[in-house]
């Protein structure tokens, strides 16, 4: 199963794990599977269908272009990451 990597801020509302192992074969299957683990969390990855705004889910080190569709494979690492801006 994919291995995910809880955003610090997002941690107590993950129990204070770091990363967390759960089933998904796509980032939105990932999503929906920590949310029934840690209810609430997926409000703050996902919106209706998308992920939030100024957030990036990096698999297995490659930034996805497909969002929630984006295949995750058993072995996977997945990162979700709060996009970074400047100037």
């Amino acid at each position: 199963m994919p291995c995910v990597f809880i955003p610090p801020l997002l941690r107590p509302m993950a129990e204070g794990a770091e990363t967390v192992v759960v089933p998904g074969k796509n980032v939105r299957e990932v999503i929906d599977a920590l949310d029934a683990r840690f209810p609430g969390i997926g409000q703050h990855l996902r919106d209706e269908e998308s992920l939030r705004p100024g957030l990036t889910v990096v698999i297995d080190a490659d930034v996805s272009p497909f969002g929630l569709l984006q295949k995750v494979d058993a072995d996977s690492e997945v990162h979700f990451l709060p996009a970074i801006g400047g100037g």
